[in-house]
């Protein structure tokens, strides 16, 4: 079969980086290709460049057999290619329905925008994702696994001949994974190519027909998902052998650092049913409590309330190293020794016009003073220390952090707060579009952290990182704690039952 779309020699240089070099790629229609790297080989700029969001850069693209040159992202929509970003590209104060329209509204025979048509065919195409957001809704209310669903809606209306999925299940529900699949298959069936980015290797095993590995720019691999396995892969991506962190043997932990008590954050949209319900945890110090929970059972609302927002609709009691304490602002739980890695890091993680240095910085700003100015030596100093600490893959310290990939930026985002060495740091799906090696050393540094008697709140919805990295394990679902294990009792069939409401065990 002709390839839909063929990429040449492609090479793409940023000021200090080199991110493509001689990358070629051949997609035919009707296969799911699946592009693998760590984090900051080249994967997402390859995706921007061949999507048209990057115009400028060596190599040329064909598009069935003729060559094409992209000036604006329409360029490629026209032509049938679309893209599912990792970092949501959305507008958060536009309704849902005006972002998955943005450049293709309706209009009625008056040429007016036709908001209600635009909004019905938005809830059918949300129904198709089997998704009861409000088409009306504005994006910035909605939670990051919403975006998420909304990003994937907004590709499915260009009935595009090729897509690219960049990270597409990273913040969204095995149910919604299990529909995307399902809408994959379909979109396969029809004749389209979709590539498809995911740290996830297991679910590139179910989803793709081919794969090709790139590491730091280069293609270092390619070929049938079907000929291939997980440690091949990883061997390919990384170029080096990958140490398994290693459980530490169980210890006990008998200091209460942090107790929840009664933690109830009110809906006011719905007084009677409130958000989080009677939450009761007690972290220790020098221990990882994992929690658990499907999209909308409550996680991300209950590191909010821990750290210090909400205050006004929150009711029950905190208690901090034995004291009882209530954060009225964020301010006041950062002083306290809190720490909050969010989960969505491009919206409340980062400060995308400023450089990496200055965002490692900036939780420490009394540490670069000299005589009252910030010294751009000790700047630079924290900047080498956390670069090499995490192995953070940057050009320069002045490198704006938004040209980083989203995986480095993430390690950027826990530097700064690791800066303060807090007593409690909460970690609301820390390596969310993280690639497995990341992972791995995100996993160790969790654990030295630990170690060094820095108490762990650890959210995710992987099961699997869950049952490595924990001492303990919470499962929420509808805003309540239903259930607890220790670690060498927790399995992944109890986590799954004690997650499902129950009024869908019926």
């Amino acid at each position: 079969m002709n390839p839909l779309l063929e990429a040449h020699n492609i090479t793409k240089k940023f000021p200090g980086v080199t991110a493509l070099s001689d990358v070629n790629l051949s997609l035919e229609g009707g296969k799911v290709t699946a592009l693998i790297g760590e984090n900051g080989a080249g994967k997402s700029t390859l995706l921007k460049i061949m999507s048209g969001i990057y115009t400028d850069y060596m190599g040329k693209l064909l598009f069935k057999g003729k060559q094409i040159k992209f000036s604006v992202l329409k360029d490629a929509q026209d032509l049938g290619i679309s893209i599912i970003h990792q970092e949501l590209n959305l507008i958060p104060y536009l309704s849902v329905a005006q972002n998955i329209f943005l450049g293709n509204e309706l209009t009625n025979r008056f040429g007016l925008l036709d908001q209600e048509k635009m909004n019905q065919k938005t809830r059918d195409l949300l129904s198709k994702l089997q998704t009861d957001v409000d088409p009306t809704a504005t994006v910035s209310s909605l939670k990051v696994g919403q975006q998420q669903v909304v990003e994937i809606a907004k590709a499915l209306l260009s009935e595009s001949a090729v897509v690219f999925m960049d990270e597409p299940t990273s913040a969204i529900g095995d149910n919604d994974v299990e529909i995307l699949f399902r809408i994959i298959k379909q979109m396969k069936a029809e004749g389209k190519c979709i590539v498809y980015i995911s740290h996830k290797l297991d679910e590139l095993f179910t989803i793709a027909d081919d794969f090709v590995v790139l590491r730091d720019g280069h293609q270092v691999g390619k070929g049938k998902m079907t000929q291939t396995s997980r440690d091949a892969l990883i061997g390919m991506m990384a170029g080096r052998e990958i140490h398994k962190v290693k459980k530490l043997e169980k210890k006990p932990f008998d200091q209460e650092l942090f107790k929840v008590q009664n933690l109830t954050l009110n809906n006011p949209d719905h007084p009677n049913r409130p958000i989080l319900n009677h939450i009761n945890l007690t972290v220790y110090k020098g221990e990882v409590l994992g929690i658990y929970g499907l999209m909308g059972a409550g996680r991300t609302e209950l590191c909010e309330s821990l750290f210090g927002m909400h205050h006004r609709l929150l009711k029950g009691s905190i208690m901090l190293e034995g004291k009882e304490r209530s954060f009225k602002s964020v301010k006041e739980a950062i002083a306290a020794g809190l720490a909050l890695v969010p989960e969505d890091r491009k919206k409340d993680g980062i400060l995308p016009g400023m450089s990496v240095a200055e965002n490692i910085s900036i939780t420490v700003l009394d540490k670069i003073l000299k005589l009252g100015m910030l010294s751009k030596k000790k700047e630079h100093q924290l900047y080498d220390k956390h670069v090499d600490a995490l192995n953070i893959k940057a050009g320069a310290a002045n490198q704006l952090i938004r040209n980083l990939s989203g995986g480095n930026q993430q390690k950027v985002v826990l530097a700064k707060w690791i800066e303060r060495a807090p007593k409690l740091l909460i970690l609301d799906e820390p390596t969310r579009g993280i690639d497995v090696n990341a992972k791995n050393e995100i996993y160790k540094l969790i654990a030295d952290l630990a170690r060094s008697g820095i108490s762990i709140l650890f959210i995710s919805s992987e099961i699997p990182e869950i049952l490595e990295i924990s001492d303990r394990i919470l499962v929420m679902s509808e805003g309540q704690i239903t259930a607890e294990f220790l670690r060498e009792d927790a399995t992944e069939n109890k986590i799954i039952n004690a997650c499902i409401p129950e009024n869908m065990k019926k």
